[in-house]
């Protein structure tokens, strides 16, 4: 396989589209696991590696659930390079970090998943969606930076 060659591994159907961000690492571990036993391991990345696409994957769906009205399509696809993650969900507003202080002029809880997608990711696109929504794709390198 060519550092273009993409592939799609197969998800579990799901009707409308994750219930929650543990089903979404579920997904990125099960493709990672069969890109495993179809290639090197070590060309996979190591566990820190994964750990940041589990992340990501986490963050843009809870973002999701949160602020986008739900997740309607989750995406994942690997290559030799890298893991692509794909959420869309209904709302057309771009995300942002929140900039809120608490009593004592720290930051409150809430607003440090986009900022933690963008720290990770190697790249980063959002794209307006033809029925309504977006979709966030966040490109996560396997191999170290």
């Amino acid at each position: 396989m060519t550092p273009t060659d993409a592939t799609a591994v197969p998800s579990r159907p799901a009707p409308f589209g994750p219930r929650s961000p543990a089903e979404v690492r579920e997904e990125v571990r099960y493709a990672l696991a069969e890109a495993r036993r179809s290639r090197r391991r070590e060309a996979l990345g190591g566990d820190d590696i994964i750990g940041d696409a589990l992340l990501v994957a986490s963050e843009l769906t809870t973002n999701a659930m949160l602020h986008g009205g739900g997740v309607t399509k989750f995406e994942v696809t690997l290559d030799d390079q890298d893991v692509r993650l794909s959420v869309s969900d209904r709302s057309q507003e771009f995300p942002r970090p929140a900039r809120h202080m608490g009593e004592r002029g720290t930051m409150g809880p809430g607003g440090h998943g986009w900022p933690i997608v963008c720290r990770l990711a190697r790249d980063i696109t959002i794209s307006e969606l033809r029925t309504g929504g977006k979709r966030i794709t966040a490109v996560v390198p396997l191999a170290q930076r």
